[in-house]
């Protein structure tokens, strides 16, 4: 699935990642491949990601997330 993190300031990873996690504010959630539709607030935390077989972290102060056909677009404040 492709991932996009993005602030107001520039691009901070775009690719294909296995898996990612996000710190939703009813709590941490993970994504994977085919997951359904969704649209959530993020609170201060660490986004982690799964991409060319690392695993990698962003700490992120809040935002918001939206999944929709096998992408993630993440918009931080």
């Amino acid at each position: 699935m492709d991932l996009e993190i993005i602030s107001s300031e520039k691009v901070l990873f775009r690719g294909k990642v296995r898996r990612v996690t996000l710190p939703g504010t009813m709590g941490s959630f993970t994504v994977l491949e085919d997951h359904a539709s969704l649209l959530s607030t993020l609170t201060p935390g660490v986004i982690e990601y799964e991409a060319e077989g690392e695993v990698k972290t962003v700490p992120i102060d809040g935002g918001f997330v939206d999944v929709n056909n096998n992408r993630v677009a993440v918009c931080l404040q």
